[in-house]
């Protein structure tokens, strides 16, 4: 048995997408006999910086997974002391999730601490590594974390290729994002539809998930302006808290004379709601402007609920064109032709593909990856 280090998010911070990984891949690396200690922020974001209503969560504890909520991602002397008391915990890897520059003087001062007074293995999993919104200092925090690491998993070409700009000859796997599979089993459309108080019959389409700038609501609330979604009768599900200024959103509503045709529920979703905005969907669309990876895309894919994608980043390295999904340009005008295109088609045209390609996704195959990883390197 070997000893795991996992430092990110976890409960009690709430469950988006890379809380709800960590708490995963710690189940994971567990069901194949390893020993994993998550170490989690005490302080992740100050208020002043989070753009959402809360950082925490009500949600149960989840089972069997020892977290260790102790990182200040603003202390200094907390880095230090962290850095110690993880070096002393004699794992034999330590992996970190790098998303923003934001955490690098915190991770990166830990990741040095560890490696200069222990013998573990540094492996981080980098969701960006360019970040989607650029700051003045982001190269000079992006480097400062980088140097410890001893290897990177990545999720797509373009993390791959922005990790060669700064690192090009460390080592590194490039890995599919796995399944988001713990959010429950699929469920009848017509089910989900009747908790969530929708149309059986209507044609819905959803965009899931924090509402950010780079996300492009925009240009999908101009698509469903578009007379060829409004003559189909498209409804549009947004299912997510704003972290970009929900004023904005509304305007563009009124001002396209939209607001019969969509249904905001602007807050965060909980694990035990997610199957039913998933399965309640015919597509899942997601109109981003810039991307590397989306943990939608294997959320959709666990749910085989085909999905509308932007050719940006990571996100048509996901989608099979016309198989699982649709891929379109980022506008309101590809977009909304191909809601018709995808509405145009018989129900359950895309769902083979869907339900082949999710094979793809396994954690088990991920952690493989990660511990081959891990034992390539010297």
């Amino acid at each position: 048995m070997q000893k795991i280090i996992i430092i990110g998010s976890a409960f009690p911070l709430r469950g988006g997408g890379i809380t709800t990984f960590n708490e995963r891949m710690a189940a994971e690396f567990q069901q194949k006999g390893q020993e994993v200690i998550i170490y989690s922020f005490s302080l992740q974001y100050p208020s002043i910086f989070f753009p959402g209503k809360s950082q925490y969560d009500n949600r149960p504890a989840p089972k069997n997974i020892l977290i260790k909520s102790v990182i200040n991602s603003i202390n200094p002397l907390n880095w230090i002391k962290v850095g110690n008391q993880i070096a002393k915990e004699n794992a034999s890897l330590v992996i970190i999730r790098y998303w923003i520059p934001f955490m690098s003087p915190a991770l990166g001062t830990i990741a040095r601490i560890v490696q200069k007074k222990s013998q573990a293995k540094i492996i981080c999993i980098a969701d960006n590594v360019i970040p989607h919104e650029k700051r003045m200092a982001d190269e000079m925090l992006t480097r400062y974390f980088i140097s410890p690491i001893n290897g990177f998993i990545t999720m797509s070409n373009k993390v791959t290729r922005d990790l060669m700009q700064f690192k090009p000859t460390v080592p590194f796997k490039q890995i599919i994002h796995p399944l988001y599979d713990n959010f429950g089993n699929k469920i009848d459309k017509k089910e989900a539809r009747k908790y969530l108080n929708i149309d059986p019959d209507a044609k819905i389409v959803l965009f899931f998930g924090f509402i950010r700038e780079y996300k492009g609501l925009d240009l999908l609330l101009e698509a469903m302006a578009f007379n060829e979604v409004k003559k189909q009768s498209v409804q549009l599900v947004v299912a997510g808290e704003f972290y970009h200024n929900k004023d904005i959103y509304l305007h563009i509503i009124q001002q396209l004379g939209i607001g019969s045709n969509v249904r905001i529920v602007d807050d965060f979703i909980p694990d035990d709601l997610v199957k039913y905005y998933c399965c309640a969907a015919d597509v899942i669309a997601q109109p981003y402007k810039k991307a590397t990876q989306s943990g939608v895309t294997p959320l959709a894919y666990h749910f085989e609920i085909p999905m509308i994608v932007t050719n940006v980043g990571g996100l048509p390295e996901m989608v099979k064109d016309g198989e699982s999904g649709l891929i379109c340009e980022p506008n309101g005008h590809s977009i909304a032709e191909h809601i018709c295109e995808f509405f145009n088609k018989e129900e359950g045209y895309f769902l083979p593909a869907l339900k082949s390609e999710k094979e793809k996704f396994s954690w088990t195959s991920f952690v493989s990856s990660v511990m081959t990883l891990y034992n390539e390197i010297k």
